[in-house]
């Protein structure tokens, strides 16, 4: 009796059920937070955990200034700003509002600028304690597609509809500037 031939190629699926840091920290937080999510079947929880195992480059930076603006919003005020990344200072951010925020990691100009206007600042685990639900909570997250690699990505620059950001090694008038960019040379797109 022949078997049937199955296909395995897309067998594996391709996510982090751990991190790859070794940081004991992390790894203890992970530990937490597992629990929690298991526990108390809080979505909240589920979120975090899942982006305790990111990659740095999907976990990007938020300045104080992009926190602010988001905490403005109506029904959030005396609420905690939760991000799962590195909390950043903002110069051109004049005035810094009482902020309670938590977050993996915090600027040191960033955290001298929050305390000195009365605000807090929480580690994951005391986070846990404080609302073990994600209760009086705002989830934020970073700007993943403002990183400089991200403007290369999709159609090949020069190809019509395109706004890919083409690897050139100067931005002069001697530089892609002639074929595909006036009407007068082959053509323009």
């Amino acid at each position: 009796v022949m078997g049937i031939d199955l296909d395995h190629r897309f067998d594996r699926k391709v996510r982090r059920l751990a991190p790859k840091s070794n940081d004991i920290y992390l790894r203890l937080l992970v530990k937490l937070y597992r629990f929690l999510a298991r526990r108390t079947g809080s979505k909240f929880n589920a979120i975090i955990l899942r982006r305790l195992f990111m990659s740095k480059i999907n976990r990007p930076p938020m300045s104080i200034s992009r926190i602010a603006r988001n905490m403005k919003k109506a029904g959030r005020d005396g609420k905690t700003a939760v991000l799962v990344g590195t909390v950043t200072n903002d110069i051109r951010f004049l005035e810094v509002p009482k902020l309670k925020i938590c977050a993996l990691r915090v600027t040191e100009r960033a955290r001298a600028r929050i305390l000195k206007a009365g605000g807090t600042i929480m580690t994951f685990d005391e986070l846990a304690l404080a609302s073990p639900k994600g209760q009086n909570t705002v989830l934020l997250q970073g700007p993943r597609k403002s990183r400089e690699a991200q403007k290369h990505f999709g159609l090949a620059p020069g190809v019509p509809h395109s706004h890919s950001k083409p690897f050139v090694r100067s931005k002069g008038r001697k530089f892609e500037r002639a074929r595909g960019k006036r009407k007068s040379t082959g053509f323009k797109v």
